[in-house]
Parts: structure tokens; sequence; C-alpha cells
């Protein structure tokens, strides 16, 4: 009798724990996934927009689009200097 009630109350907690869990990494990664979806769609608009503009505004648009993805970029970088830690660099031979 003792197994069986250890049992079902291991099932119940492991049940809740599992739910929260889960529950956790499905907000995560929806929001991570909504995150990109916005972001396509907002390259994908200006993309589109560009060809309606005058010359000026279309440059201007570009400049900041390019400056968008330069920003991500140095995100990118730095998350991965982060990841691998500090990188042993070689003295100055003189």
């Amino acid at each position: 009798m003792g197994q069986q009630n250890g049992f079902g109350s291991g099932f119940i907690l492991g049940s809740i724990v599992g739910g929260v869990v889960g529950g956790v990494l499905g907000t995560i990664l929806s929001t991570q996934k909504e995150k990109q979806l916005s972001e396509a769609q907002k390259s994908e608009l200006q993309s589109s927009r560009i060809g309606t503009l005058n010359t000026e505004e279309s440059i201007e648009l570009a400049r900041h689009s390019l400056e968008d993805k330069i920003a991500q970029l140095n995100l990118a970088i730095d998350d991965v200097k982060d990841q691998l830690g500090t990188v042993k660099t070689f003295p100055e031979q003189e």
C-alpha cells in the first residue's frame, strides 16, 4: 500500500512540475518566434514601401534598415563573445 500512495503523489507532483516547465518553455519559444515573425514582416513592409518613395526617402529608409541590421549583428557578435568567454590574445612581438 505504501508504494501505491508514493506512486500516486509522485505522479501528481510530476504532472504539475511538467505542466509548469512546459508552460514556461512554450511561452519563451512562442515569444521568440513572434519576435522573429514581426521583424520579418517589418522588413518586408519596408522593402515594399521603398518602391513607392522618392529617391531621398528610399535612401533614408534603406539607411535605417541597414543600421538596424548592423545593430542586430553587433548584438549577435557580443552574444557569441560572451558564450565563448575571453579569447587568449598573443602579445605583440617586437
